[in-house]
């Protein structure tokens, strides 16, 4: 067994050219694979299904950055690109044990799946008023219909002020971007912070039906959140819950549009929507790459160690097709295959995430739409010119140029 020092660092592409040609890469690299992040990052990536469940689980493996040995040598920069989602502030992703039981207890109090179905009629009226604005030959999809839909869902949810989300936009555009100048990197966290901050002011001077309101209010019991834990929170999850949904969107129509057979088979009734969403999240998974775990001591992975104060990312995008969990067509989007339910793609262990349900509602509930609407629709440029964004944690388009046909 060996610490896998000697392997080749698979380096990560910042303008993600070619995400299936890299995940592969990585998947054959073994379930531990030695990888260098943009900025010239050493950490190691756990590419493989069954390993990386276990990893989720592993009390060696704990999110304090404090932990990371490159971090305690003063080796990672305070304006890396990434440090947004490497070190994002206090809150249930970014601690362990007693403390993550605490907040994540508080979270799931206030996100119940009560709230969560509550939620149904307004993803309704939001998904038909969008699709009612839709007007051309050819639109881009995700400009017009899956980016605003979420970013408007997780708005409602979390009682942020609409007249926010545009800079929001741009705020998380840079916050994702692995090419964000290291002179706009510090001054984007503060002013998302700021909006953050300024929203959870607003509720505890004005509560109202919201999941930040709810988190206030559980802040003046006896097992709180500080003003921090809540402002971290917040951003935490409004990042999380529109990008991964944006993505699950487009690259369900992209796969619904380059695979007519099995767009028949739904279209028909044949399949459900619901395996369409499944099999698009181990397919062609939201998030690519999760930024990470740091080890404790050494950790057997495989017949290599991940030594002790080295830092782990979970390679979504890898681990969704392993053949070892998925069969010899893990490849292959199927939406009736038996295992298609069997994906990881929202985590796994104490750290799943709790936005999985709302996701999945939101494209439960899209997609059908969308396609009652118009069920010729297809893609207005061949596949080989849809472009990923520089974002290697998310498998995400610059943009779904799209023929509405009806």
């Amino acid at each position: 067994m060996t610490t896998g020092i000697e392997q080749t660092r698979i380096a990560l592409d910042p303008f993600v050219t070619d995400l299936e040609g890299e995940s592969a890469r990585l998947r054959a690299a073994g379930p531990l694979a030695a990888v260098e992040l943009p900025g010239g990052v050493p950490v190691w990536a756990v590419t493989h299904h069954a390993e990386a469940k276990a990893l989720l689980t592993d009390p060696r493996l704990v999110k304090d950055i404090n932990v990371w040995g490159a971090w305690q040598r003063g080796e990672i920069p305070a304006d890396w690109a990434l440090i947004g989602l490497a070190n994002p502030g206090r809150s249930m992703l970014t601690v362990d044990g007693a403390d993550h039981r605490r907040m994540r207890t508080l979270v799931a109090q206030a996100l119940t799946p009560r709230r969560v179905e509550r939620m149904r009629e307004r993803i309704t009226t939001l998904t038909h008023g969008l699709l009612d604005g839709l007007a051309g030959d050819v639109v881009d999809l995700k400009a017009a219909f899956a980016y605003p839909l979420p970013m408007y869902v997780i708005a409602d949810l979390m009682g942020i002020d609409e007249s926010k989300l545009p800079r929001l936009k741009e705020l998380f555009e840079k916050f994702f971007s692995t090419l964000t100048p290291p002179a706009e990197v510090i001054a984007t966290l503060t002013e998302l912070a700021g909006i953050m901050a300024e929203t959870v002011a607003a509720k505890r001077a004005q509560p109202g039906d919201d999941l930040t309101s709810a988190l206030v209010l559980a802040s003046e019991g006896g097992d709180h959140l500080t003003d921090e834990e809540i402002v971290s929170t917040l951003q935490l999850m409004v990042a999380a819950g529109h990008e991964t949904t944006i993505s699950l969107i487009v690259n369900a129509v992209v796969n619904l549009s380059t695979h007519p057979d099995q767009r028949a088979l739904v279209l028909s009734g044949e399949v459900d929507w619901s395996a369409v969403v499944e099999e698009t999240l181990r397919h062609s998974t939201p998030t690519s790459h999760v930024l990470i775990r740091f080890a404790t001591e050494d950790v057997p992975v495989g017949d290599k160690v991940l030594p002790a104060g080295d830092a782990l990312i979970v390679s979504y995008g890898a681990l969704g097709r392993d053949e070892q969990a998925h069969g010899p067509t893990a490849a292959e989007f199927d939406i009736t295959r038996e295992t298609k339910n069997r994906h990881i793609s929202f985590g796994h262990g104490p750290h799943v995430c709790p936005g999985a349900a709302l996701s999945r509602l939101e494209a439960g509930v899209a997609l059908p739409a969308l396609y009652g609407r118009f069920p010729g629709l297809d893609l207005a440029v061949p596949v080989s010119e849809l472009r990923n964004k520089p974002v290697v944690t998310q498998n995400d388009l610059f943009e779904l140029p799209v023929r509405l046909t009806s």
